[in-house]
């Protein structure tokens, strides 16, 4: 998703849909950033999360050749470059829990 786009729907949704919750999460060891906003909407109960990481440059794995010897990966990311992802979800009231849907369904609105 283009990063222009967030502040737009974010104003859109405070501005018309009575928010539940708002909140960022910061997530150090992943390198994240998780902004989350829930809202009662016309389709029932949505939650928004966009999620910004830093590029991967590349990721080298050590690993030696024994038996049961351990394995880790080591990530590069960079600093100046990141990917963004929104994730919409729908509160299903049979199973008491959010349930993706398809972002192209919530673009409707």
């Amino acid at each position: 998703m283009n990063p222009d786009k967030w502040p737009d729907i974010k104003a859109k949704i405070l501005s018309t849909f009575t928010v539940l919750n708002q909140e960022v999460l910061e997530n150090a060891q992943e390198h994240e950033i998780k902004e989350i906003i829930e809202f009662e909407g016309p389709m029932g109960k949505i939650k928004l999360e966009w999620i910004k990481r830093p590029k991967v440059l590349s990721k080298k794995t050590q690993y030696s050749n024994r038996i049961g010897g351990n394995v880790s990966v080591d990530y590069v990311f960079s600093e100046n470059e990141f990917t963004y992802a929104m994730t919409v979800y729908e509160w299903d009231v049979s199973l008491e829990d959010w349930q993706e849907i398809d972002s192209d369904k919530f673009a409707n609105f």
